[in-house]
């Protein structure tokens, strides 16, 4: 009996412990403080304009030398599927305009469209099937999406596809170009200097007359002289 006794004491005070324990603990716990999370304001429809069209001329430049970087038409169907794919997640990241104006919605919806015909063409190549019928489907999807890209107003997501122009050519390289023929072409021959020949200087001919006679004269003059000299 006083085992039993002494262990029935020592389990009351063992369970009261416990409490106690418990007690404190949820007492001294402290709830965790809450997260603050901030959104990112929407754009206006002028910036969803600007950053839309400068992702769409970057895509449509790269789909446009697909052709010059790969030969093989499973590889171009691969790059052009994964160019349309993260231009339509670029685009659909910006968010909706903050004015909600009307054709932002069809613009996205077009451009998921588009990367998934894109998609459709790529499987249709690497497995050699229905490449015709996935390629129209894509043709008429980049149309869809250029028309709603121009109801909203974005230029660049309008345009086609094409390689950018080389900085050293088209008109500028012409226009360099003329006008270095013009400078070549249009210069002034200088003539060749003509050299004149030197005049001929003709001497002119002895007098035989008036010398002679001078002589003469001198000579008799002399005779003169001279017989005035000689004996009377």
């Amino acid at each position: 009996m006083r085992r039993l006794g002494f262990s029935c004491g020592a389990f009351v005070l063992f369970a009261l412990s416990i409490a106690g324990c418990g007690g404190g603990d949820n007492g001294g716990s402290t709830a965790a403080a809450p997260v603050e999370t901030t959104e990112a304001a929407a754009l206006t429809k002028e910036e969803l304009v600007a950053q839309g069209d400068a992702i769409c001329a970057e895509v449509n430049a790269a789909v446009g030398t697909v052709g010059s970087t790969s030969s093989d038409a499973a590889g171009q169907a691969q790059q052009v599927a994964g160019l349309y794919g993260g231009m339509a997640e670029r685009l659909k990241g910006l968010g909706a305009p903050s004015d909600e104006s009307a054709g932002y919605a069809e613009f996205v919806a077009a451009a998921e469209s588009l990367s998934q015909a894109e998609d459709n063409v790529k499987l249709a190549t690497e497995r050699e099937e229905g490449e015709a019928e996935a390629e129209e489907g894509a043709s008429s999807a980049l149309s869809a999406f250029q028309s709603a890209a121009s109801e909203f107003g974005l230029e660049e997501c309008a345009e086609a596809p094409s390689a950018p122009t080389p900085s050293g050519s088209g008109s500028d390289g012409e226009s360099s170009g003329g006008e270095t023929g013009g400078i070549e072409g249009g210069a002034e021959e200088v003539a060749p200097e003509v050299v004149e020949p030197a005049p001929e200087v003709v001497e002119p001919a002895p007098e035989t007359g008036g010398g002679v006679g001078g002589g003469t004269e001198g000579g008799g003059s002399a005779g003169g002289g001279s017989g005035g000299i000689g004996p009377g």
